[in-house]
């Protein structure tokens, strides 16, 4: 199968020369490696051409997380599969690219998504989240799924993804204009479809964060938008309340064993995700300038 790879861009740093090579020693060779750059002011656009990637500017205002994505596809149409990696994601070894699309042979999956590392030099915590959302057994889910896994039915992350071409011609597309998680939107929809999604263990990449506190909290804010505004999505498959307390529940066992004196923290980040979402689930009764302020997307927020 034909596949494209397809990279969103901006300020990309130091890292981007190791996304790159590592892209670049893949056993398996992407028909079209396309680079959307938002007007980087450091060098991501010229290393991104002279590893030979096509590059298409935009500007920054005109960035959106689903939209920009669909971009990419249309430029991509001659493909079977289309993959997606971020610029701060690095595949951990030459079979990443092979084994995420190796899942496409099962002609009922829509959908893939890869299992993310921690980052070299990630904290603990940093590093549980990781552990807890990306186990080391691959599976597929399929719509039957939902009463079993509640919301965890339909998440993935487009830091390491790739969707078959028909099946996300069949749910629409990207969204237009999702804060975001537009990945999880593709992925509800097409387990709507009776597309199957899977998780391939053994595609592997290396994608952490080390997010402030004042990160965390935006961060959570905007999915609390997100799922205010895809309100269809926690009706479908539950609210992400659930999930957040067996999140919680497994890091505080993991802080517990590995180190105790974490455990402030970790409780403090927890009240300011939680803090964070609630706020973003009631963003349509709060003033715009103030949602901007809380929100980690400011780009997305326009009058």
């Amino acid at each position: 199968m034909k596949f494209s790879l397809i990279i969103p861009t901006r300020n990309a740093g130091s890292g981007w020369n190791e996304c790159i090579s590592a892209i670049r020693n893949q056993s398996v060779e992407p028909d079209k490696i396309l680079v959307i750059d938002s007007t980087s002011i450091d060098d991501t656009a010229k290393l991104a051409r002279e590893a030979g990637f096509s590059v298409e500017v935009i500007a920054p205002s005109n960035f959106n997380h689903g939209a920009t994505r669909q971009s990419g596809v249309r430029q991509c149409s001659a493909v079977d599969i289309h993959v997606f990696i971020t610029q701060d994601a690095i595949l951990a070894d030459a079979d990443a690219l092979k084994n995420l699309i190796a899942a496409f042979e099962n002609p009922n999956v829509g959908m893939a998504y890869g299992r993310q590392l921690p980052r070299r030099g990630a904290g603990l915590l940093e590093s549980h989240a990781r552990y807890f959302n990306y186990p080391k057994k691959s599976g597929v889910r399929s719509m039957a799924d939902r009463h079993r896994l509640g919301m965890k039915t339909v998440f993935t992350s487009n830091s390491f993804a790739a969707y078959r071409a028909s099946a996300l011609d069949d749910a629409g597309g990207f969204p237009g204009d999702t804060i975001v998680s537009e990945d999880m939107y593709v992925a509800a929809r097409m387990l709507q479809k009776n597309w199957r999604l899977a998780y391939c263990a053994d595609a592997l990449v290396y994608h952490s964060h080390g997010y402030s506190l004042g990160q965390e909290f935006g961060r959570y804010f905007d999915i609390g938008v997100f799922n205010s505004r895809e309100s269809w999505i926690r009706r479908e498959f539950g609210n992400a309340e659930s999930e957040g307390s067996r999140f919680l529940r497994s890091e505080l066992s993991f802080v517990l064993k590995s180190n105790p004196w974490l455990l402030p923290e970790a409780m403090l980040r927890t009240g300011l995700k939680f803090l964070g979402y609630r706020l973003g689930l009631l963003e349509a009764r709060i003033p715009f300038s103030i949602c901007k302020a809380l929100s980690m997307q400011k780009h997305y927020w326009r009058e």
